[in-house]
């Protein structure tokens, strides 16, 4: 029996001596400082824009090391899978075209709008078959249409079938992610398809496509948007994020041929396409009151047509908050 407890006693002093170790060299952790950087995901939403710029050149590193913070990144396609993301909490930082931005704003996700990515005033178009038979808008009566559903083409698609007389029941509407609707239209079996840049002027360049004219000016505004709850407890990470992202647009603006090689290498197409794309309309993160407007007309058009559930007020939903602490004097 004494030997038992001599034992005993023994093995319990070395469990004692270890927790004592341990408890030591934790408190050693947080008296150095030291922890683990924050993960911040950001999500890039197509290949081509300000964010890609960053990345490439490693605009983040000095910001956010300030921060101890680290990107993860991601990317989508477009718009509507980028939201299912940010609403599980796997996207903090991002952009969006303005159909996926009124989307998620009817349906309550968690997410804020922050700034602006330009006007969209060449970003959309409707294109149809270079040897079809569609040469306006209204010959699209009964044909087959392709695009993104709740995306900026889908939103400029109702926009312009409006101004001409039509609505969506009026065609026969293809909900095809944009590669998907690359491969349907260059096999013809796609009428027409709403579709933004890059994908819309590398089909004119290759001769396959025709742009439709569409009545009046249909502006197609992006958002930058921060997820509420990653801003509210990070509000120094998201100025952060925007005064990279408008480092970035800044210099692609300064530098238009380097920025074609850089998105030419991503996209897989022409230098010359991209540089035309890229200097057509220069990115702008501060709002400006005709995009605000385009907004509105969108949000009241899509309420129209019961694409949401009701209209709401665009400027309600900015918070300048961080734009203004990210760029103050």
């Amino acid at each position: 029996m004494k030997v038992y407890r001599k034992h005993l006693t023994a093995v319990l002093l070395a469990i004692i001596s270890i927790a004592v170790l341990a408890g030591c060299n934790s408190d050693d952790g947080k008296a150095s400082g030291k922890s683990d950087p924050l993960k911040v995901h950001i999500a890039l939403n197509g290949k081509m824009g300000p964010l890609v710029i960053a990345k490439e050149k490693g605009l983040f590193n000095e910001e956010f090391s300030k921060l101890d913070a680290q990107i993860e990144w991601s990317e989508f396609q477009s718009g509507p899978p980028l939201l299912e993301s940010l609403a599980s909490n796997r996207v903090d930082l991002s952009f969006l075209g303005d159909g996926a931005l009124i989307a998620g704003i009817d349906k309550n996700l968690p997410f804020e709008v922050i700034a602006q990515t330009g006007r969209g005033e060449s970003s959309v178009r409707i294109l149809a078959q270079a040897e079809g038979n569609i040469k306006q808008i209204e010959d699209l009566k009964g044909k087959t249409v392709g695009v993104a559903s709740g995306t900026t083409g889908h939103v400029y698609l109702i926009k312009a079938l409006k101004a001409h007389g039509l609505t969506t029941d009026d065609i026969k509407l293809i909900n095809l992610q944009p590669d998907d609707a690359q491969a349907a239209f260059e096999t013809k079996k796609l009428d027409a398809w709403a579709i933004w840049n890059p994908y819309y002027l590398n089909n004119i360049e290759k001769g396959n496509a025709v742009a439709l004219k569409v009545k009046g000016k249909i502006l197609a505004p992006g958002a930058i948007i921060a997820r509420k709850g990653f801003a509210e407890e990070h509000p120094e990470i998201v100025e952060a994020y925007l005064k990279v992202y408008k480092k970035a647009a800044d210099w692609q603006i300064e530098n238009p041929d380097e920025a074609s090689e850089i998105y030419s290498k991503e996209t897989k197409l022409p230098v010359s396409t991209v540089k035309t794309i890229i200097t057509a309309e220069k990115p702008n993160i501060f709002f400006t009151e005709d995009a605000i407007k385009a907004q509105q007309e969108s949000i009241d058009t899509l309420a129209g047509v019961g694409y949401i559930k009701k209209s709401f007020n665009f400027k309600n939903q900015i918070n300048n908050e961080y734009i203004f602490e990210a760029f103050k004097k």
